[in-house]
């Protein structure tokens, strides 16, 4: 009778848990060795603790990294609906949300996390947690060493160790110590689907302004990201779900020392030359009115200072009909085309994902397994694979992380 073969997965988060109850599926002897006390902590901080696990209209497109093609043959294998009918049979009831988001039925991220459980334990999946490996190194079999001493071998191991983002859910980036120690390229890596850091002395006064724009990212004077929404300005910049989507354009801009800068559009939704006349009918009907109080009704109140002190317009309180045609494009400028410096993204504990990681290039596209080491494989966001918003990235935890597990069993 042939022996089992022995597949030890480094990280029990979304790629892990996949990896292991696809291996053991087929028959082999699994083993997640966790950091954290207990495995799939990230799962429960996922879509506002709803876990939004997937996205129908997942694809390349939505995918970054120095090749984002590189994700076809996994979600080719394990699909969108390869993913909703893997959690059906696990009991998840999913509904699909705007954008093509799908969330369980439940709205409880700790379904997903429940289910999983429950499948690792019917199958015997072994997990040991507070488990902090060390290192891995070949010799004939795989030997894990952790930090405390213990030693685990294996015929195969699938590293899913996850990035920096978010490290109070444990990742701590140590998995790409352990790639590049076994041979492994790591590309820079860096925070995205992040807060956005800008300069100005005004940040602190417009602190929890809220309002539907659109917001770019500029690069040599080219847009080179954009996205429309719901943008929050901070004490510190700019927040909200189209600056986490652009801000990875942002990130890989200054981590290669360029310079960035972030286009806000607050009035996008009518030609400039609509705005202009419209402004200038306004301005008109209530020319004795001072011209912050003729704002007042069209933007965000607390907005209406800055926006006159950004162009150029020291005494707010003068009346409309002080204003000059200067004055009056300027203010439409700002409102249109409001520029500012990027001097940085949040750090990692604001990051919901990390970019950059093992090179593709080292990696079979088709079995996840490193071209360098036979038998050692990666899922996950260790990869040099991140997705945007809405359910991408847990699309890759899950396509990756299930074609590694049944690889590994071959």
């Amino acid at each position: 009778m042939e022996k089992k073969r022995k597949i030890i997965v480094v990280g029990g988060g979304a790629a892990g848990m996949i990896a292991a109850i696809s291996a053991r599926r087929l028959g082999a002897d699994v083993t997640i060795l966790e950091k954290n006390p207990r495995v799939g902590k990230k799962i429960l901080a996922t879509g506002n603790g709803r876990c939004n696990f997937t996205n129908i209209n997942a694809d390349a497109g939505y995918y970054h990294g120095k090749n984002p093609k590189f994700i076809y043959s996994a979600l080719s294998n394990f699909t969108v609906d390869d993913t909703i009918r893997f959690f059906e049979k696990l009991g998840i009831a999913h509904k699909v949300e705007d954008f093509g988001k799908v969330f369980p039925m439940s709205d409880q991220a700790s379904s997903i996390l429940d289910v999983f459980l429950y499948e690792l334990n019917q199958l015997g999946v072994k997990t040991v947690c507070d488990a902090n490996v060390k290192d891995i190194r070949k010799n004939g079999k795989f030997i894990i060493e952790l930090e405390d001493g213990k030693v685990y071998k294996g015929d195969r191991v699938i590293v899913t160790t996850g990035g920096k983002a978010m490290p109070s859910s444990g990742s701590d980036g140590s998995g790409y110590d352990l790639a590049a120690k076994l041979g492994h390229t790591i590309i820079d890596i860096f925070p995205a689907l992040v807060q956005l850091k800008l300069e100005g002395p005004f940040f602190k006064r417009l602190d929890g302004v809220k309002f539907v724009g659109t917001a770019e990212i500029i690069h040599n004077n080219k847009s080179v990201a954009k996205d429309r929404g719901d943008i929050l300005f901070t004490n510190y910049g700019v927040s909200g779900p189209p600056i986490l989507q652009i801000s990875r354009k942002a990130g890989e801009l200054l981590n290669a020392g360029q310079e960035a800068h972030l286009k806000i559009t607050i009035m996008d939704m009518v030609p400039k030359e609509e705005l202009r006349t419209f402004l200038k009918k306004r301005w008109q009907i209530s020319s004795s009115k001072p011209l912050d109080f003729s704002l007042v009704g069209f933007i965000n109140k607390r907005l209406i200072p800055v926006v006159l002190m950004e162009a150029g317009i020291d005494n707010a309180g003068r009346s409309v009909a002080s204003l000059s045609a200067k004055e009056q494009e300027r203010i439409i400028d700002i409102l249109t085309d409001w520029r500012f410096r990027i001097r940085g993204t949040r750090s990692w504990s604001s990051a919901q994902v990390t970019a950059g990681g093992v090179d593709t290039r080292e990696i079979n596209q088709d079995t996840m397994e490193s071209k360098l080491v036979k038998g050692l494989f990666f899922a996950g966001e260790i990869i040099d694979i991140d997705g945007q918003c809405g359910g991408f990235n847990l699309q890759w935890a899950w396509s990756s992380g299930f074609i590694a597990g049944q690889n590994a069993t071959l």
